[in-house]
């Protein structure tokens, strides 16, 4: 039997995002492979996480692509990334949790390419006119981000509904972020 390496991952990520501490043979038996092949594979949880890392980025980038960010009004870009990005959220979720990733010189570089993506096209609503120019990008992209692992938990909690989670994203973010005319 081969090893299915997208099958392994994509099963570690759906069970640590549920249960954040599963151990390496509770990933295993969810992925349907010994704790030995998966040992093999990925030498320890570092190196487990960090597969899922590059997933992740991987998601973010494809869902970045897919929402045409540089298309229509930035608020449309907005509802339309919220959307790409809702089927990889709970990975997300996981990884935004996971410390060690931010931590220090080896950061990913992947992290800082979607970073810069996120505060262009908060910095071109602004520019636009249609975001408020108060709260800098870079502090909107972290509360997007934010936002993104709040609703991805909530949604693996069962305490708000799956179909719920675009709208509920999007509508927090762009109701603190439009900008409003002067009365």
């Amino acid at each position: 039997m081969s090893f299915d390496r997208d099958h392994v991952l994509r099963a570690a990520a759906d069970l640590l995002t549920r249960k954040a501490t599963a151990t390496t043979e509770e990933v295993a038996r969810a992925a349907g492979i010994s704790r030995a092949t998966l040992n093999r594979h990925f030498p320890g949880r570092d190196a487990l996480v960090r597969a899922l890392e590059d997933l992740g980025i991987a998601e973010c980038e494809a869902a970045l692509d897919a929402a045409r960010l540089a298309e229509g009004t930035a608020e449309d870009a907005v509802r339309r990334l919220v959307r790409a990005l809702e089927p990889c959220t709970s990975l997300l979720a996981f990884l935004y949790s996971e410390n060690q990733l931010f931590e220090g010189e080896g950061q990913h570089a992947g992290w800082s390419r979607i970073d810069t993506r996120l505060t262009e096209l908060f910095r071109r609503g602004q520019e636009s006119g249609e975001f408020r120019i108060d709260l800098s990008a870079v502090w909107l992209t972290e509360a997007l981000y934010g936002l993104l692992a709040a609703g991805g938990w909530a949604v693996i909690e069962g305490r708000a509904a799956r179909n719920a989670f675009t709208h509920m994203i999007a509508e927090l973010l762009l109701g603190g972020t439009m900008r409003r005319d002067a009365s």
